[in-house]
């Protein structure tokens, strides 16, 4: 019997840095992962799901940039096509990093530099973006 898998939408802002002393809620990222009940990402259950784990990354008066949150070589990252080629965003250690409200992820961005982002929103997920 196959069991039922329940999605999270988890909203991460970026936290305190040199550039954003406070943070900055207008930089950050929305995506869909399914959980264990500790807090770590079910792998077995993204298998399943992985098609409907998307990402939306919003910086600013930038465009938003949507794509998949996937498990690669590197680990947990976020994947977006750029016309021909992929741009990968890993998140620091998330195989073994715990999500809850109010806890921390570290992503390294396209060109190399490591941003701390607060995680300050996590509910069941809607699926329409």
């Amino acid at each position: 019997m196959a069991r039922e898998i329940s999605l999270d939408r988890i909203r991460l802002e970026l936290a305190r840095t040199a550039g954003f002393p406070s943070g900055s809620s207008w930089h950050g990222y929305e995506f869909v992962a399914p959980l264990a009940a500790d807090g770590q990402i079910d792998a077995d259950a993204w298998n399943q799901v992985k098609d409907i784990c998307r990402v939306r990354r919003f910086w600013g008066d930038a465009p938003e940039e949507h794509g998949q949150f996937v498990h690669a070589a590197e680990g947990w990252c976020f994947r977006y096509p750029k016309g021909n080629a992929v741009e990968r965003e890993p998140l620091f250690k998330l195989d073994r990093h715990r999500l809850t409200p109010g806890g921390s992820v570290t992503v390294t961005e396209p060109d190399g530099r490591q941003l701390p982002f607060r995680i300050v929103a996590m509910t069941p997920a809607m699926l329409a973006w």
